[in-house]
């Protein structure tokens, strides 16, 4: 990362934030890079908050063209940029957002590129992408110790994943301990450590994250994972469901085709439950009619969520979430769960 010095002009523009959570925090995130795959309506929610959160280059890649569906939830896409590239089509209205940082566009398939390509960045985040190249990034980046994030919109559900690499080093504020007195009369409980709310003191700590690999392959007939089922959110069967479907069929379900479609995630939903050797009840049928396009107020919250995790991991303050980030727009709630041995 590089050596970030902070103007005059980025001190006023970012002085909340520096206030929120420091000056050396705002300097790493003002020295990061970071590509995002994906300008549909997640992807604009993402890039709204790393923009004016303060990165310094942030590079929007998609290879899409900008249709109606596209766009419903694309607030940076004019409504007339129907045929053009989605990435194109959100620059402007993205760099308005902050001039200080530097937005680019690249309109190639992320299928296409070289591994190089992805070493020129601090973190990547990888929306509406296949399982297999989510998992082929995944792997290249942490060789790199790049921080990789992915994250889609079903309907009323969205997700988001994290993999910080086996060790993420950040700092955390804490509330000062100090010793009690020694005094003889003041007694046993003077001597206790206690708790000064009035002073805090930065700590500074390491975590390790498992590969999106090993989170999305889990060993279902295994005695730990077995322990953790009933923990484990519907939401992350139902993101299983839906890649293999993306890889099937080269897309998400589609509103125009939902009897077909229906009928396929079901179908699928057995297939991927059966080969986990897991019953098709952790997957009620009902799911079908609620995983369907995007929506602009679950793309709000799980961009809110997934630009904050970017902003904590390139800042390397406070604790990031480990791994999975679960919204189920139907219970408004979202599940955090950890996935993996390390």
């Amino acid at each position: 990362m590089e050596d970030n010095i902070i103007s005059e002009e980025e001190a006023a523009q970012y002085d909340r934030q520096i206030r929120l959570w420091g000056l050396d925090a705002q300097k790493r995130l003002r020295g990061s890079r970071v590509l995002l795959v994906g300008l549909r309506g997640l992807g604009a929610e993402v890039a709204k908050n790393l923009i004016l959160a303060g990165v310094k280059g942030l590079t929007l890649l998609d290879h899409e063209q900008v249709t109606e569906e596209s766009r419903r939830a694309q607030f940076l896409i004019p409504v007339d940029a129907d045929g053009q590239n989605q990435a194109q089509a959100s620059l402007e209205r993205a760099q308005l957002l902050n001039p200080m940082v530097e937005v680019k566009v690249d309109t190639d398939a992320v299928e296409s590129k070289l591994d190089d390509f992805f070493f020129r960045f601090d973190a990547v985040c990888l929306t509406r992408c296949s399982k297999d190249l989510m998992v082929r990034v995944d792997q290249l980046c942490a060789s790199r110790n790049i921080k990789v994030f992915c994250g889609d919109v079903y309907g009323y559900h969205g997700y988001m994943f994290s993999d910080l690499g086996q060790e993420h080093h950040y700092v955390e504020e804490k509330p000062k301990v100090v010793k009690g007195s020694n005094e003889a009369n003041d007694g046993p409980e003077a001597k206790k450590r206690k708790v000064d709310p009035n002073e805090t003191t930065m700590v500074k700590k390491t975590i390790s994250f498992c590969s999106l690999k090993e989170a999305l392959e889990v060993d279902w007939t295994n005695e730990k994972a077995k322990s953790s089922l009933k923990r484990t959110p519907a939401d992350y069967f139902l993101l299983q469901v839906l890649l293999k479907f993306r890889t099937d069929k080269g897309r998400d379900p589609q509103p125009d085709s939902f009897a077909e479609d229906s009928q396929l995630l079901l179908q699928i939903r057995d297939d991927v439950l059966e080969t986990m050797g897991l019953s098709s009840e952790l997957l009620p049928n009902t799911f079908v009619s609620y995983c369907f396009s995007e929506m602009a107020p679950v793309c709000a919250v799980v961009g809110g969520v997934l630009g904050q995790e970017i902003v904590k991991a390139l800042s390397q303050r406070d604790a990031p979430h480990r791994n999975f980030f679960f919204f189920d727009g139907l219970k408004g709630s979202g599940v955090v769960d950890y996935f993996g041995s390390k």
